[in-house]
């Protein structure tokens, strides 16, 4: 009888379960393409603008910020290997409400981030097609890009992988001509110098915060790689180690290319064009030709992110509509044809043009970071509270690492959010003070759990 139950349970079909066949580089690189291996691009001209020429050494901040953030994101993504989200982390081990008004916050994120991507890839084609109206440009554009998330159309891991390798190629084409072009004109002493770090002619406290809070946009995405770690070899380490070293490879590679952009093009005051200063420097270093192909490149990415970042806020408008977050029959509707959350698609697309002809895109770009930071304190507070107050803790405490670590990173994090522009603030602050009156209704004064926002769909 014992042999035959074991026959039968050896015969029985397994459960489908996702296999541990990625290694530590497949989570790096993975990573690599969540955060753009050009992400400080479009950056930097605001970045000089903001910084008064520091944008190298807000670029160095941020990446000390985020890299301890890693930290604390990397351990509880041990802990809840399967759950993929800050705000997860957050209404689990803090506490619901917070987490409701936290994932509220992170919504704002979502909302901005196709309004970001369409008015860059407006104004990049703005700077190679200059007689066209500015508001034909983004009604172009946006409608393009609705009417594909429309379609269902996604950009395949293929087409993405060709973009990778566009970003690198363009970009190996402007480091060897940048080189080339300081070599020229300044010889071999030009190339090293501190002036990107610290110029004491320029130097403001406050203006290198502001740019660092800028510059956090740089970094987010690194933690993305924690959906893979159910897919990972030894996730306790490996999830960590690649979220901490996205960060510093995409800080370092980054400083680098805005290390000689600064060299080529050293007085941020002369910049005419902030938002697509590269471009500019391009064209400085290498002629017409780089200047139109970052043009091109610059267009694609911010189409292909755009895309992208249109079907998530869609998705995470109908998964709230769906769990009655917000009203069901509008944002919880799905079309029977297409399978598609039509009615969310053509909203988003709606205030996507709306944003892209109102709002600077600078200011865009920091409410994404609002968000973003708002949610890497929320991470490090989560940390601190598991790894230092929690049973599990007790006696197996480290300060350096369970307190010291994810405590640097929340102050860190809390000095750049204070250090965003007047306007992101209080826009951020009054779209926060919107999510706490609206999850007290929905959870009548806070008496009942509030539903949580399912980020998952995104």
């Amino acid at each position: 009888m014992e042999t035959s139950a074991v026959a039968a349970q050896t015969a029985a079909p397994s459960k489908p379960h996702l296999k541990r066949a990625l290694g530590l580089w497949d989570l790096i690189y993975y990573g690599i393409i969540l955060t753009s291996p050009i992400a400080a691009v479009p950056l930097f001209g605001e970045g000089q603008v903001l910084s008064h020429g520091h944008t190298v050494a807000t670029l160095l901040l941020a990446m000390v910020a985020m890299s301890v953030t890693a930290i604390s994101f990397g351990r509880m993504a041990s802990v809840y290997p399967s759950a993929g989200s800050v705000y997860t982390y957050i209404s689990r081990e803090l506490n619901p409400h917070f987490g409701f008004v936290i994932g509220w916050a992170m919504f704002l994120e979502y909302l901005f981030q196709p309004i970001q991507n369409a008015l860059y890839a407006v104004l990049a084609i703005q700077r190679m097609t200059p007689r066209v109206p500015f508001a034909i440009l983004a009604a172009v554009t946006v409608g393009f890009i609705t009417i594909l998330t429309v379609q269902g159309i996604k950009f395949t891991a293929r087409t993405n992988e060709v973009l990778l390798g566009f970003m690198l190629l363009v970009t190996t084409v402007f480091l060897v001509e940048s080189f080339r072009f300081v070599v020229l004109h300044q010889h071999f002493t030009g190339l090293f110098s501190l002036h990107p770090i610290y110029n004491p002619a320029t130097f403001n406290l406050r203006a290198v915060a502001a740019g660092t809070s800028l510059a956090a946009l740089v970094f987010i995405g690194f933690d993305g790689v924690s959906i893979l770690a159910e897919e990972v070899h030894n996730p306790k380490r490996n999830v960590l180690l690649a979220s901490v070293l996205v960060v510093l490879f995409t800080g370092l590679f980054s400083g680098l290319q805005v290390y000689l952009a600064q060299r080529v093009w050293p007085d941020y005051t002369t910049l005419q064009n902030p938002e697509t200063a590269f471009m500019d420097v391009a064209r400085m270093a290498s002629g017409p030709m780089l200047f139109a192909a970052y043009g091109v490149m610059l267009l694609v990415s911010s189409i292909a992110c755009g895309l992208a970042g249109h079907v998530g806020a869609s998705r995470l408008l109908y998964s709230m509509g769906r769990d009655d977050v917000l009203p069901k029959k509008i944002f919880g509707y799905l079309s029977p044809k297409k399978s598609n959350p039509v009615y969310n698609v053509w909203i988003i697309g709606v205030l996507a043009y709306i944003g892209v002809i109102t709002i600077p895109w600078e200011h865009a770009a920091e409410v994404v970071t609002f968000g973003a930071l708002l949610a890497f304190m929320g991470v490090n507070l989560a940390a601190f509270r598991h790894f230092w107050f929690s049973r599990e803790a007790i006696g197996h405490r480290n300060f350096f690492v369970d307190a010291f670590v994810p405590g640097f990173g929340f102050v860190f994090c809390f000095i750049l959010l204070i250090s965003l522009q007047t306007w992101t603030k209080y826009a951020g602050l009054a779209w926060l003070a919107v999510g706490i009156l609206y999850g007290g209704y929905k959870t009548r004064g806070f008496t009942r759990r509030p539903k949580l926002i399912d980020f998952s769909e995104t």
